[in-house]
């Protein structure tokens, strides 16, 4: 059996003019990175008012043994594509860090994947550089203003703006700097974010212009004075500079699926620290060009859709026609209690235990975000019939929509049938979208209202930081902000162990900060970190490059 990458190289890829073209992208706004990859010009693109209908794939709480949630949204635009629609696909950007540890790339799999798939999964067009790039600019000018005199009276142990790098490195997560002396800095407790955790990503992904990035990134908080009031960017006159880094990397990208459908990939935030989702850019040029926009939400329905659906949808004015929700056999009866080591063998009890977890995603998108969905089955070839039925029923009977997906094993043509569900719900299904929880209660009861409505937990346990956190984000006006819950995508809970579909649990909520550039509160909670680190055994030691400059090993 051919390996991802042994696929994605076997597949001859057209010029990316072509792609392009075919997209009614007009020449003069692609910008090429080599044959295959381009930036796009969007002062250059056609004004038009054409919009297109926004299809959200997201899947159930991920696990070992994998969803294929990229690769489901991958396979249903060209399964469109193949039906006769006129169809762009928008994705996240992968980060270094996963491909290099333990989950790897996210460039799709099988025969839905995006290509030239290791330059996207490596360097690309280089965005993720820009992003730290400018992150680390501004802390880099945030110690040098305490250097030369501190001028705002920030108080070096209010500082909260880390440095990055894109990479899982758990050495860098808590660091002493500014050592050696007088002349090499004001020595002070440090640490380092994987830059898909940096603010300046989440700013990236949720600016819909040049002019609303510097505003953005003007209102960053990055410490606090000796008399606790917030320091900014803007305070330290970093924006400039830093939107000179970033406005080329703002552009989205193009490239192509296996089978020539146009994808634009721009953009990663991590969904468990992040809000998860493509660029703002990315997804309304989707719209613009296409008749159908398929895009994706990072991690199961619990996280990825919901900041999805309340924040970004909410602040960039958009509104799904459709939801697809990812499941598979394998992933079910893991989430039922079976061992990771007998997946591949038949067990109906495992899997009716494990159903539980998709019918809570799909609930909470049919009656919290009432949205018209349907289920999407991803087909693995150790899937029993008996066990694709069993799933089909359990779903029917509580009316929801279900298909078999065979996207990996056939691409589009896999996908024909979950296509055409589609586009039944996007042109015939009306839906009555509505956010899970409104911006004027509290920071605690917008956190609540996610964990009880989302989540279907009893409650929150505030820790007395995290308390005083919130009362001082409000005392500063940041308290009608949406929250963005920095919690494990394995859970519905903030235990990374508790699988399937709990209840009668709480949420305790560590510490909370704002995001005041991006637009949002963030609360973290359990044990998220935002500087991940590798595995006993990481993907990197299997990736290689032979004497021709082919790499291998990616996946």
């Amino acid at each position: 059996m051919l390996t991802d990458i042994e696929i994605a190289q076997s597949v001859p890829m057209r010029p990316i003019t072509e792609i392009a073209a075919a997209a009614g992208i007009p020449d003069e706004a692609v910008e090429q990175y080599g044959r295959y990859k381009a930036k796009i010009d969007l002062s250059k693109l056609p004004k038009s008012g054409k919009q297109g209908k926004l299809v959200l794939v997201t899947a159930i709480n991920p696990t070992a043994a994998g969803e294929g949630k990229t690769t489901t949204t991958i396979g249903l635009a060209d399964g469109m594509r193949k039906i006769g629609k006129n169809v762009m696909v928008a994705l996240r950007e992968p980060s270094l860090g996963p491909v290099f540890g333990i989950k790897g790339g996210a460039a799709g799999g099988g025969y839905a994947q995006v290509v030239p798939m290791e330059d996207i999964n490596l360097h690309f067009t280089g965005d993720f550089h820009a992003i730290g790039a400018a992150n680390n600019l501004l802390a880099a000018m945030l110690d040098n203003h305490i250097y030369q005199g501190n001028a705002l009276n920030i108080d070096p142990r209010r500082i909260t703006w880390k440095r990055c790098v894109d990479m899982n490195d758990r050495q860098l997560r808590f660091i002493t700097d500014g050592l050696g002396g007088r002349i090499n800095g004001v020595p002070r407790e440090d640490g380092y974010d994987i830059t898909v955790a940096s603010e300046i990503m989440a700013v990236f992904c949720l600016a819909d212009s040049i002019t609303d990035l510097k505003a953005r990134l003007s209102r960053i908080v990055v410490a606090y004075t000796y008399d606790e009031k917030p320091v900014t960017a803007g305070d330290l006159n970093a924006v400039g500079a830093m939107t000179a880094l970033l406005k080329d990397a703002l552009k989205p990208n193009l490239v192509q699926t296996l089978e020539g459908t146009p994808a634009l990939v721009h953009g990663g935030p991590f969904a468990n620290i992040a809000h998860g989702c493509n660029s703002v850019l990315a997804t309304k040029t989707a719209l613009q060009l296409g008749d159908y926009a398929i895009t994706e939400a990072g991690f199961g329905a619990d996280l990825g859709a919901e900041k999805f659906l309340d924040i970004k949808c909410r602040m960039a004015g958009l509104t799904p026609s459709a939801v697809v929700i990812v499941a598979t056999v394998r992933a079910l009866k893991l989430h039922g209690g079976l061992p990771k080591t007998e997946l591949g063998t038949e067990n109906l009890a495992a899997l009716e235990a494990g159903i539980p977890n998709l019918l809570r995603h799909v609930s909470n998108i049919k009656d919290v975000y009432r949205l018209p969905s349907v289920v999407a089955i991803n087909r693995f070839p150790t899937d029993t019939d008996a066990e694709i039925k069993l799933i089909m029923e359990k779903c029917k009977a509580l009316d929801v929509n279900v298909v078999l997906s065979n996207v990996w094993a056939e691409g589009g043509k896999g996908g024909e049938d979950l296509a055409r569900e589609v586009v039944r719900l996007c042109e015939e299904e009306q839906g009555d979208f509505s956010f899970s929880y409104e911006l004027d209660g509290t920071i605690a009861e917008k956190i609540e209202t996610i964990v009880k409505r989302i989540y279907r937990g009893d409650g929150i346990n505030i820790l007395p930081a995290a308390q005083k956190q919130i009362a001082q984000l409000t005392a500063l006006g940041f308290d009608k902000l949406p929250v963005c819950m920095a919690k494990t995508q394995y859970s519905f809970t903030d235990d990374k162990d508790v699988l399937g579909a709990p209840e009668h649990f709480t949420v305790t909520v560590k510490n909370v900060k704002v995001s005041a550039g991006a637009g949002f509160i963030v609360a973290l909670t359990g044990d998220i970190m935002t500087m991940p680190g590798l595995p006993k055994k990481p993907a990197a030691e299997g990736i290689d490059v032979d004497a021709d400059g082919k790499i291998s090993g990616l996946f």
